[in-house]
């Protein structure tokens, strides 16, 4: 599970362009968006494509659990293990 989270705080960092951010800046538990690593709903979209590019897994944006889903890194690592094929 480490190294899935790890995977995909590089994603974040790749799929958003996030130049100044590393991978260590960025907190397993920390929320997405807010307060915590300040993404907004483009960056959702964004990142949801990169996921099914990666992991070609698709986020339906109309359920209403993605907004957990996407709540952190770690949230975002239990739903794509379970949903890998």
């Amino acid at each position: 599970m480490e190294q899935l989270q790890t995977e995909l705080k590089e994603l974040i960092i790749e799929a958003l362009n996030l130049e100044d951010i590393t991978v260590d800046d960025i907190e397993t538990d920390a929320p997405l968006f807010g307060d915590g690593l300040g993404l907004d709903s483009i960056d959702a979209l964004e990142l949801g494509l990169a996921i099914k590019k990666k992991y070609n897994i698709v986020i339906d944006a109309d359920d209403t659990n993605t907004r957990d889903h996407f709540a952190s890194v770690a949230n975002l690592a239990v739903y794509i293990s379970k949903n890998k094929a």
